[in-house]
């Protein structure tokens, strides 16, 4: 037996109700997205181990990434780690991550922590593993931003108007993957980058990339020869690239690394041996400033978060 529809009293109470489901709903959505906000802000290893080759939860969590004031076009936090001797000598600045699909970049950039936080080598060691988490995160991983900004073509080079779109017009032919973006610094995570080199005002910056297998080199000083198995081999300057921005406009040496691989990282001897190769480099080639202490250039913490509203 058929049960009757209800009866046409109860279809007002039966559009109240529709109508406060489908309002919450929204309401609901965004409540979990605070909250997983919340937890990702505080340890972005649960959302980052599943994309990262060659990482495992205890070396993510040893690595004790700090939340920084960064914030990426979706509102991820960009995480840094400090790690200094106690007599700072250099100050280093590591980056991995900028192209999101590099995915290597990252996981290496975290393996460099662990062996810093064990020999220091007399410097004061900044890394921020991934400075694209949007792009990261993505599915399928990509190479730009949530912007499709190429966030290794957004900082600000002389006449950086004129060729960046020059060059990725007719070089690229305007290829999106490249697209510089609509003005220089204009992302988020480039200008986290640029205030934390003012900020940080490093001796040395290696930005680690993929998948060309070979050592770049901008700036003043003696390149190094190779890392492991990376040998030099300096492939030109770009309009509102990094090494241009950093290396030649700034003064700041930008060694950068292609790994031959965007998703397996070198063995852990390998990456080992380019580290300890960095470390002799530095020592060779990097003069050491007067010591300063650690404290005077910490990262900046991140701004408290209020309280959610009930």
């Amino acid at each position: 037996m058929h049960r009757p529809f209800p009866p046409r009293s109860w279809l007002p109470l039966l559009a109240c109700w529709l109508s406060a489901v489908l309002l919450a709903t929204p309401a609901l959505a965004a409540k979990a997205a605070a909250s997983t906000a919340t937890a990702t802000a505080a340890d972005p290893c649960p959302e980052w181990l599943p994309y990262l080759p060659n990482v495992k939860p205890a070396l993510c969590a040893a690595a004790k990434l700090q939340p920084t004031v960064g914030r990426s076009v979706k509102g991820r936090t960009l995480f840094a780690r400090d790690v200094a001797a106690p007599e700072v000598g250099l100050r280093v600045l590591v980056v991995g991550g900028m192209h999101g699909d590099e995915l290597s970049s990252a996981s290496l950039a975290m393996h460099w922590i662990q062996w810093a936080s064990q020999t220091p080598s007399n410097a004061h060691w900044r890394f921020i593993p991934a400075l694209n988490p949007d792009g990261l995160l993505a599915k399928p991983a990509q190479r730009m931003n949530a912007n499709g900004v190429d966030l290794n073509r957004n900082f600000p080079t002389p006449n950086w108007a004129r060729d960046a779109k020059l060059y990725w017009e007719q070089r690229t032919r305007k290829d999106p993957r490249r697209w510089p973006g609509p003005k220089p610094l204009s992302e988020p995570e480039s200008r986290y980058l640029h205030d934390e080199m003012q900020r940080f005002q490093p001796h040395l910056i290696v930005s680690i990339h993929a998948p060309y297998g070979l050592l770049d080199f901008d700036g003043p000083g003696t390149p190094p020869p190779k890392l492991g198995r990376l040998y030099l081999d300096q492939v030109g300057i770009y309009p509102g690239s990094l090494g241009n921005y950093g290396g030649i406009h700034k003064g700041m040496p930008v060694v950068t690394i292609e790994l031959p691989s965007a998703y397996r990282t070198p063995q852990e001897a390998e990456m080992r041996q380019m580290w300890l190769d960095l470390l002799r480099w530095m020592s060779a080639h990097i003069p050491p400033p007067a010591p300063i202490s650690a404290a005077a250039t910490a990262v900046p913490p991140a701004p408290a978060r209020k309280a959610a509203r009930p």
